[in-house]
Formats: structure tokens, sequence, C-alpha cells
């Protein structure tokens, strides 16, 4: 999901006026007056899609294939996972195969909403964590490596237009990530202090329960997901003033 939303991101901001930026050749030109923007800017992203894997640093895209990400935190307090884990040295792979369904940009409104689909991603990491997952308890720390296909995405950007030395810029003020899980299964390495069987029992656990799993920790990863990206976003985004963003 994260190298398509990365993709428009870079198509939208760097789709500036030939006075303005000298444009690579691999990039599409898409115009704010095209009755088919949306269009324009789904095919830009296909046409640079190949190039996204190993990052484009003049632009802040990092490597994307795999896509690491130094740290996520969950603190989830309620329900039946109350949950305080941490998980380090993220690794995820299969992001490349991204399918991109669908742009809407509303420029009045300054929203961006992208629908994606992804086949499959694997997601290596450190973890520690210590709590109860669907009223069971659990704790460890170790590796975890965690299978997931056919994924539905929804990206919302909802922007802000500030001001800075005179110039008009677009700003992300709001980032909604929704996602629809197919499939899941998980491994978590060393849980109960290295206790095989007790792992064991409750890796199948979590597996069996996937669905159940997911539905309660949910909210927390795609605000996890949300603010990374937002983050990553704002950064490409200040880079041009809005009237080079896109031109007339």
């Amino acid at each position: 999901r994260s190298i398509a939303l990365t993709a428009v991101i870079f198509v939208i901001a760097t789709s500036a006026n030939e006075e303005s930026v000298t444009l690579p050749s691999f990039l599409r030109v898409c115009h704010q007056s095209d009755p088919k923007l949306n269009e324009c800017i789904k095919e830009a992203v296909q046409k640079i899609k190949p190039l996204l894997a190993d990052g484009l640093p003049e632009f802040d895209i990092p490597s994307l294939e795999p896509l690491h990400i130094s740290e996520i935190l969950i603190d989830h307090g309620a329900g039946a996972v109350a949950l305080k884990s941490t998980y380090t040295d993220i690794k995820v792979y299969g992001p490349s195969q991204f399918v991109l369904k669908s742009v809407k940009i509303d420029l009045k409104k300054d929203r961006v909403r992208l629908k994606l689909w992804l086949p499959h991603l694997r997601v290596v990491s450190q973890y520690s964590m210590n709590g109860r997952m669907l009223m069971m308890p659990i704790s460890g720390k170790g590796e975890s490596c965690g299978n997931y296909s056919n994924i539905d995405v929804t990206v919302t950007l909802q922007g802000q237009r500030i001001t800075k030395h005179g110039d008009v810029y677009f700003n992300i003020k709001d980032f909604y990530v929704d996602f629809v899980l197919g499939h899941a299964t998980i491994k978590l390495e060393n849980l109960f202090n290295g206790d095989k069987h007790l792992g064991d029992t409750m890796n199948s656990f979590l597996n069996d329960n996937w669905q159940n799993v997911a539905k309660e920790i949910k909210p927390v990863l795609e605000d996890n997901v949300a603010k990374i990206f937002k983050k990553m976003a704002n950064r490409i985004f200040s880079k041009y003033p809005l009237n080079v963003i896109l031109p007339d």
C-alpha cells in the first residue's frame, strides 16, 4: 500500500511546469485543467512504478522494496486485546506488486482519495510485547514474521493551503488509511521466554483467530501507517508551491 501512495504523491508533487522545474524524462506531466486528471495521474504512476522499488532519494522517497520502518508502537488498553508492543527494524516485502485501482482528486476541496490492492505483503521485524490477546495472556521478545494477502486499501488525504515566503503550498492536514485483509498468518518467535509448547499454542491460537485479532488492532495499525506516510508526503509537498505542483 505504501509504495502506491508514495507514487501518487510523487507524481502530483512533481507535475510542475517546465519553466520552474526540469523534470526527469520518465515523468508524465499532468495539468489540473485536464478533465481526465485522475486518469493522467494513474497512468503516470504506472509509468514510474518500476523505478520506485529502489527509491528516488532526490525526492525523499526511500527504497521501497523492502520498505524499512524504524519503529511502530502499539498501546491498546481496552477490549479483548489489551496489549503493549513495540516493533523495530521493520521490513515490508511485496509493496511493489500493488495495483492502483483508482485516483480521485478534488482540487476544490483539497482532497485526494486512492483505492489500491496488494496481492501479498510479508512483514519481518523485531518485537517485544506484553498483555492480553483475545483475553489470553501473551508476552515475548524476538522475531516476528507476518504474511498478509488480498489486501484492499483506501487512502484519503485532506489538504490545506499554507503560505510561506509569499507562496502558497499544499499541506496534508488529515491522513486516513483503511484496509481490509483477505487472509493473514503470523509467527512470533520466543514467546513466553522461549517455552516452545506455550509459544506454538499461542501462535496456533492467533492464526486460528486472525480475523478477530485484526479487527481489534486494525485502528491502531491504520493510525500508525497514516502518521508515517503523512510525514513523508508533507516532506515531498513542501518542496514545491501549489502553483507549481499542478500547472493549469
